[in-house]
């Protein structure tokens, strides 16, 4: 009788297991991004594990099938100084990956036994008389123009995620109500969610709805070419870089979904509404946009933050360092 060896809780005859180890970590790979197909994952989730493992293998192709070897490839790999963001993001693709592995039988441990890197994140800061120029660019005599200004407007008022707001449908908006809807299926974390628009906003979608063909409303994104077909996210960066040229200032898509909650948050909007609003299923990555600029809370500090102001009444003269 052969061995057993329990896979996924099931029993199966270890020589399966053993004949897997002529495969290559290419064929593995595909094998896996084929499970977290059918597990929902969507396509740039898949292009993540794909790149990220991909990088890992191209410097160490022979790791795979030595637990020696392996666990050194991976220590070695991430030893290399890198920000924790970086980090983070290649450990989380990397375990994925050997935990399929682990449940396929192909190894015997997971190598990645290390945590996270505690990260802080940073939240890209546009100066609000930027913001204000960068409205004024967009031609809104033209389809192109009036789409641009639109979506501007619409991620600055939201903070929507860039694939998020060039999926929406006109179904989505509801005018009358001030809402947008962000539909499961689109939003990155698959679930749906209702986003408040101001009236400026609604004015002007409504406008730009206006200027669509009729038969474009049930199929073709809001945020479309001219000719209605799908705006890709490169095509709305490079959109935005043509705009940065002209302002002197380098705009892309999330610096205006990080302005949004910075300019929230500096409102005195609620950070728990800021989580819901922005789709944030940790509020650990909210809290990022709380550590606001040095200057910010140095300013708050010196104006009205400070309890000191509350028990003295005399204003004094602020002394620079240079001064003492």
């Amino acid at each position: 009788m052969r061995p057993l060896l329990l896979k996924r809780g099931i029993l199966v005859p270890k020589t399966m297991i053993l004949r897997r180890e002529k495969y290559t970590w290419e064929t593995l790979l595909d094998d896996f991004l084929l499970v977290k197909k059918v597990d929902g994952c969507r396509d740039r989730t898949l292009q993540d594990y794909r790149y990220h493992i991909r990088l890992f293998f191209k410097e160490y192709p022979n790791a795979l099938f030595d637990n020696t070897s392996l666990v050194y490839a991976i220590r070695s790999y991430f030893s290399k100084h890198c920000a924790p963001a970086t980090f983070n993001i290649r450990r989380e693709n990397l375990k994925a990956y050997f935990s399929f592995l682990l449940d396929e039988g192909i190894i015997d441990k997971n190598p990645i036994t290390f945590q996270k890197r505690k990260d802080e994140g940073k939240a890209y800061q546009i100066p609000e008389e930027t913001i204000k120029l960068l409205l004024t660019l967009p031609d809104k005599r033209t389809f192109a123009g009036l789409r641009d200004f639109c979506l501007l407007l619409l991620t600055l008022d939201t903070g929507i995620r860039p694939k998020e707001a060039l999926s929406i449908l006109a179904k989505d908006i509801n005018l009358g109500s001030f809402e947008l809807n962000i539909r499961g299926i689109v939003s990155k974390t698959n679930s749906s969610r209702t986003l408040p628009l101001s009236p400026y906003t609604c004015t002007f979608l409504m406008k730009f709805l206006n200027t669509r063909p009729s038969f474009w409303e049930f199929n073709v994104p809001v945020f479309c070419s001219y000719n209605g077909k799908p705006m890709l996210e490169s095509s709305w960066g490079h959109r935005l870089k043509k705009y940065s040229k002209r302002l002197g200032f380098a705009v892309a898509p999330y610096s205006l979904r990080h302005c949004f909650a910075l300019y929230y948050l500096r409102n005195a909007g609620n950070i728990f509404t800021l989580q819901r609003t922005m789709g944030h299923t940790d509020l650990n990555m909210t809290k990022r946009y709380l550590a606001l600029t040095q200057a910010d809370m140095k300013e708050q500090h010196l104006t009205t933050a400070s309890p000191v102001n509350m028990f003295v009444k005399k204003r004094v003269k602020i002394i620079s360092p240079k001064e003492i």
